[in-house]
């Protein structure tokens, strides 16, 4: 059973095949029960999860693996990603885990975990644990009279609501705005709307009847062609998309234009600059954000911080450089002075605080720069390290080059899936894609010769 579990964002698989079999998420349980255990107190869990199929095997194996370690799991059912990174500290318990593969479909699952902070585990602690998984733990688990127990936990539904309506000021309201909500038949669709109608929108709705196979299919952020179209149909101010675990975010605005996290933060960090809010003199992203939403920030003498793709690289430089607003291009936005993790409906609810304070349209207030024009390819790979061939890397010299310093250039291997990505951006559209498309030949080829 040997392997490589954690990837980018947790351990993420095709449902019933490794690494995510309950057999596997039985020993996760396990290990991570044994890791958290501090002080001689009842140790405790939060567990989640969303709406697909197979979430109920995972979380049936984890519980065992969680009892047998010795820790009382509080079952959460289907709710968002960032209320269990909320509910964690809120009930005190040792750690939180939500079984969700985000915006893969449904015959994806996955398993995130979350420290007593709230906080993504960092490298290190992953790591220990996946150490401990193909190791013979049996003897380090609890006796037979100091298993854990399980029980569902109500009211949860309601707690996340209150807190995603407490990040707004009390004074506001979001009365008069006719909001479409896409919760992608996944963790949101109970508390998405319920939070927007109790604030006085009037809400519609749409993809809010999971059915076990129906999550993130041609709904959600990464589908939004639907909320574009019922926008248009209803006439409405603002559409929100969310994924299947709710912690990103698209934004639609009155015509139907899609807004991504590269325009949604330099929203949220103007409006928190002006109101002297922002902390840190800039917002942290990714490689792969805009070079339109650098120049933006900068001339707003802010700066934009760069990491390797996964809310977590985000989230760990917010924290150890004192920055509050971070995100990444895809729609996780992480607001630390309300969150511990990208949460989609409470970004979207900044979003519509701002609506509502300068009392103008989405268009005009979401077109903070013009995109740079970008492009991304992905090479499928069998194996190896192609990125390591003389060639590639010859190749990839020489397309800096000519980008200099008009333009950017990242290549990474995904975290998720046997690919390399190519992305290059600059003011020329025409070299951006030559350089790109040059450098997919070398790969290939590369790729084809071993």
């Amino acid at each position: 059973m040997a392997g490589n579990y954690f990837g980018t964002d947790g351990i993420r698989g095709r449902a019933n095949k490794f690494p995510m079999t309950a057999e596997i998420a039985m020993r996760v349980g396990m290990a991570a029960g044994l890791s958290f255990q501090r002080g001689s107190h009842r140790h405790r869990v939060v567990l989640g999860k969303d709406t697909r199929l197979s979430g109920y095997m995972i979380e049936n194996a984890m519980v065992a693996g969680l009892c047998a370690a010795g820790m009382d799991v509080f079952l959460l059912g289907p709710i968002p990603t960032p209320a269990v990174a909320m509910l964690v500290r809120s009930l005190r318990a040792d750690i939180g885990v939500m079984i969700s593969a985000s915006h893969n479909p449904y015959y994806d699952n996955g398993i995130k975990l979350f420290g007593p902070d709230g906080y993504k585990l960092s490298d290190e602690i992953e790591e220990r644990i996946e150490g401990m998984l193909d190791k013979d733990i049996e003897l380090t688990l609890a006796d037979s009279d100091g298993l854990g127990r399980a029980k569902r936990v109500d009211g949860v539904h309601d707690r996340y609501i209150e807190f995603a309506k407490r990040t707004l000021p009390r004074s506001m309201s979001l009365s008069g705005l006719r909001i479409v909500v896409d919760c992608a038949n996944g963790a949101a669709y109970k508390v998405a709307p319920e939070a927007l109608w109790e604030l006085g929108a009037e809400v519609v709705a749409i993809n809010v009847e999971p059915n076990g196979f129906n999550i993130n299919k041609e709904c959600g952020s990464t589908h939004p062609a639907g909320l574009q179209k019922k926008v248009h149909e209803v006439r409405a101010d603002i559409g929100i998309a969310l994924d299947g675990d709710a912690d990103r975010v698209v934004i639609v605005d009155e015509n139907g234009a899609i807004v991504d996290g590269d325009q949604i933060m330099a929203m949220i960090a103007e409006s928190w600059h002006q109101s002297g809010r922002l902390a840190g003199g800039g917002v942290v992203s990714t490689v792969m954000s805009n070079l339109g939403l650098e120049r933006f920030l900068g001339d707003m003498k802010l700066q934009l911080h760069r990491t390797k793709v996964g809310d977590r690289y985000v989230v760990e430089h917010m924290r150890a450089h004192g920055l509050n607003v971070g995100g990444e291009q895809s729609g996780h936005i992480v607001l630390s002075d309300f969150s511990t993790t990208g949460d989609g409906l409470v970004s979207a609810l900044q979003v519509l605080a701002c609506i509502k304070r300068q009392g103008r349209p989405v268009s005009e207030l979401s077109k903070k720069f013009e995109p740079v024009p970008q492009l991304l390819k992905n090479v499928r790979i069998a194996g190896g390290k192609p990125l390591e061939e003389a060639p590639v890397k010859a190749a990839i010299e020489d397309a800096r080059n000519r980008l200099g310093k008009a333009g950017r250039l990242v290549i990474r291997p995904s975290g998720t899936e046997p690919l390399i990505r190519v992305m290059a951006e600059g003011d020329d559209p025409q070299l951006v894609e030559a350089v790109v498309n040059d450098i997919v030949e070398v790969i290939s080829e590369t790729r084809s010769a071993a």
